[in-house]
């Protein structure tokens, strides 16, 4: 297995090609087309890609600020938190890599970057939280620490005190 050199930044429409993008998943596909730019130019996601050789995109992951319900976290981690009914959070909306990079680690990479970009901004946020689409998305998240939610899970959160 070779290792590419990934370049991770934020999404310019205007200079990065999204049309050759295929991670196998059309919804995916589609929103880095049709949708990832009109969410930046909102400022209700950002996306930042993975660009490969050449500046092929080959992977990438989105990043919004939500608000996290209180009881939906753990008790153990509750009690640490300010009593509010909700505490200010991160979700990665979409995670997805094309399928020529897929075996090469870049999905890691993509979700290390996310989570240093999560704990590493101004902006408050406790937990990052992630949605699993599958059992396959579900251990892979698992792999890397995040906790299920107890009434949810396929949601599972990691909390970016442990990531500083």
């Amino acid at each position: 297995m070779t290792q590419v050199p990934y370049l991770i930044t934020a999404l310019d429409a205007a200079t990065h090609d999204r049309s050759l993008f295929n991670s196998g998943t059309p919804a995916l596909d589609r929103y880095l087309r049709e949708q990832a730019s009109q969410d930046i130019r909102w400022r209700v996601a950002a996306c930042f890609v993975a660009l490969a050789d050449a500046g092929r995109i080959a992977g990438y992951c989105t990043l919004a600020t939500v608000n996290m319900p209180l009881p939906g976290l753990p008790d153990a981690l509750r009690r640490k938190l300010p009593r509010y009914g909700a505490v200010p959070a991160i979700r990665m909306g979409r995670l997805a890599v094309d399928t020529a990079f897929k075996g090469l680690g870049l999905g890691g990479a993509l979700l290390v970057n996310a989570l240093r970009r999560s704990a590493g901004t101004e902006m408050a946020a406790a937990v990052l939280i992630v949605d699993a689409k599958d059992e396959q998305a579900l251990s892979f998240y698992l792999h890397y620490g995040f906790v299920p939610l107890q009434d949810s899970p396929m949601t599972l959160f990691l909390a970016l005190a442990s990531v500083r």
